[in-house]
């Protein structure tokens, strides 16, 4: 396929309703598009393209205006417009200009209906109502991979910004205009005495007063939107976008029980969407510089919060932050490549750490490392792969990924080399452990490919699981190391708090909770030779192998998805009162259930603590 062809396939691949096409008919599709380019000012549709097409918009931005040059809708980067198509739900061709330079793809309505004939889900889009095409864009949505249930089922009180801006019904246009500018909002509510009486935007006085030349001394009910629709304040995001779209309306106040309490925007539901995994993931993908991913990664720690917020699982949730690091790491490593050339060797990008058991929380420090083909040569390639672990880990920091204390980065010489060194590095680890491979057990037994050629990694990994499983005394050692994280529970099942100035009378959730499954987890999948890398995933599998009773396995890894829950909704609140994230959780903000069931977690850690110290003998290495 030519490579114009190949952009708009790719472009069309990522925007609804044409994903839901079958990867043939998305193939042949841009053999049948034109394109179109449209200078700011340009009429809308294009004129000199004669039949009937539906229009893409590639680029830019289109405002379809009525016959009263009041705004209708604003088209953007994968807007659709049907008009000369006569589908359902329009009214008739609205015309209007570019608001800026625009690049459109016209494919003809005859080609548009033979797919919707072929193409069930795609037809759906198209469907008989807008209600209908919303609700199954919601269920593709909710139910696709890597979406984001949270979205769309958040109540809508968690959008609001502010509290709504007031005026009486007797104010004047003038007082409600001057009312906007200095509350810096785009609307306001008109009550009459205690009860909802209208709504005016600011769209509203310039179309029904400027427009009109009416006089600003006159009431705002003149130009006011009488007995607005209302939305109640538990209400889904998802109805909330239905009822905004039936009534073409920006503005939508929202009640507790008649009483308002807010006004829902646009803008307010194009925020919550940027916060979405799929949105963050399309921001990276487009992104051209560190500061764009800059950009994106700010977006993670509320992320986080929505995720925490609707109950989404704290596996659910490593899982889409991960993706997300995932993503900014293959996009920094694409745009050194883009300025240095091709690697002179293949290579792959292993992460380390929480990243690679996708078990991360919004930002934490990197642990990452570069294997590179047998066939490097330091004096022609060193230079080279240097550079692409600087730009790689610098970018990372400046995302909100700081840089490894211990130096466990690609960037470090010692954990950027060829597959050879690193199976020497292995085999030293495994059969003569000390402390510090130890410590770096961690970090290095826990590696994933984000990036590059995966072929290098697989027989790496193989080998280290084959020596790990078949070794004793190195897993005696893993044993005894496991268990210097011990849960803090102390005599009569009390928590035993952390006393050090900084962190007093609370429970460090991260290093005396989650990471003792960890090490658990580890332990089961390097003795038994278990290739998942995830603790969710490890635990699973060591029970399949008859390595850790169904039991077990069943109670670790609630206990696991308890206490890493906790800790997420800990750093939630942090985050929304802009404070820094820790994992020093005091236990006095939990219920008495909540203690009580941590107390059981606890407990359940510790008796596969012993388990695993009686069958490996760990005391006599520890």
């Amino acid at each position: 396929m030519e490579i114009e062809l190949l952009e708009i396939r790719d472009f069309l691949a990522h925007h609804p309703p044409f994903d839901a096409l079958p990867e043939g008919e998305l193939d042949d599709l841009p053999r049948h598009m034109e394109v179109r380019y449209l200078r700011r000012g340009g009429d809308f549709p294009p004129t000199g393209a004669d039949g009937r097409w539906l229009h893409v918009v590639r680029s830019g931005a289109i405002e379809l205006r009525d016959g009263n040059g009041r705004l209708c809708e604003k088209l953007g980067e994968g807007s659709l417009y049907s008009g000369d198509c006569q589908l359902a739900d329009v009214d008739g061709p609205c015309p209007g200009v570019a608001a800026e330079d625009a690049l459109l793809y016209l494919l003809p309505c005859e080609r548009l209906e033979a797919l919707r004939a072929r193409v069930p889900e795609f037809d759906r889009h198209f469907s008989a109502s807008v209600r209908e095409r919303l609700q199954f864009a919601l269920q593709r949505q909710q139910g696709g991979v890597g979406g984001d249930p949270s979205y769309m089922m958040a109540p809508v009180e968690r959008l609001l910004k502010k509290q709504p801006v007031t005026a009486s019904a007797g104010a004047t246009i003038r007082e409600v205009a001057r009312l906007m500018t200095e509350e810096k909002v785009s609307s306001v509510v008109i009550m009459d005495g205690g009860a909802l009486a209208g709504i005016v935007t600011d769209r509203d006085i310039r179309a029904r007063c400027v427009a009109e030349g009416l006089d600003a001394a006159l009431p705002v009910t003149a130009v006011m939107t009488r007995e607005p629709h209302t939305i109640e304040h538990q209400s889904p995001v998802s109805e909330a976008l239905l009822t905004m779209t039936r009534l073409r309306v920006n503005h939508l106040p929202v009640v507790e029980r008649e009483r308002l309490v807010g006004v829902l925007t646009s803008s307010d539901l194009a925020h919550h969407q940027s916060t979405s995994s799929p949105y963050i993931a399309t921001q990276v993908r487009k992104a051209e510089t560190v500061d764009d991913l800059v950009a994106a990664s700010r977006r993670l720690p509320e992320l986080m919060v929505q995720l925490a917020a609707s109950s989404a699982t704290a596996l659910h949730i490593g899982e889409a932050v991960s993706t997300i690091t995932d993503a900014i790491t293959g996009r920094l490593l694409e745009m050194a490549e883009h300025d240095h050339g091709p690697p002179p060797v293949p290579y792959a990008w292993l992460a380390g750490g929480s990243q690679a058991r996708r078990e991360q929380s919004s930002h934490s420090d990197q642990d990452n490392a570069l294997l590179l083909a047998d066939d490097y040569r330091p004096g022609e390639h060193a230079g080279y792969f240097e550079e692409l672990a600087r730009r790689v880990t610098a970018g990372l920091d400046a995302c909100g990924f700081y840089y490894c204390p211990g130096d466990a980065m690609a960037s470090n010489p010692q954990w950027r080399q060829p597959v050879a060194s690193w199976r020497r590095y292995f085999d030293n680890w495994i059969h003569r452990p000390e402390p510090k491979s130890l410590m770096l057990a961690s970090i290095f037994f826990d590696l994933r490919v984000v990036h590059g050629d995966r072929d290098l990694f697989a027989p790496l990994h193989q080998h280290v699981l084959e020596e790990t499983r078949k070794n004793r005394i190195f897993i005696a050692y893993m044993v005894s190391n496991a268990l210097h994280h011990r849960p803090p529970l102390g005599f009569f099942r009390t928590f035993v708090l952390v006393h050090d100035g900084e962190h007093d009378d609370t429970l460090d959730i991260k290093h005396r909770g989650v990471v003792p499954i960890t090490d658990i987890a580890r332990v089961y999948a390097l003795s038994e030779g278990l290739a998942a890398v995830n603790t969710t995933e490890r635990l699973a599998a060591a029970g399949q192998s008859g390595a850790l009773s169904s039991e077990g396995c069943d109670n670790l890894t609630d206990a696991l998805e308890f206490i890493a829950s906790l800790r997420i909704q800990h750093q939630a609140r942090q985050i929304r009162r802009a404070q820094p994230t820790d994992n020093f959780m005091d236990p006095k903000r939990l219920s008495t259930l909540e203690r009580d069931h941590l107390k059981d977690a606890f407990k359940v850690i510790q008796s596969i603590q012993e388990t695993l110290a009686n069958r490996y003998q760990a005391g006599r290495f520890g």
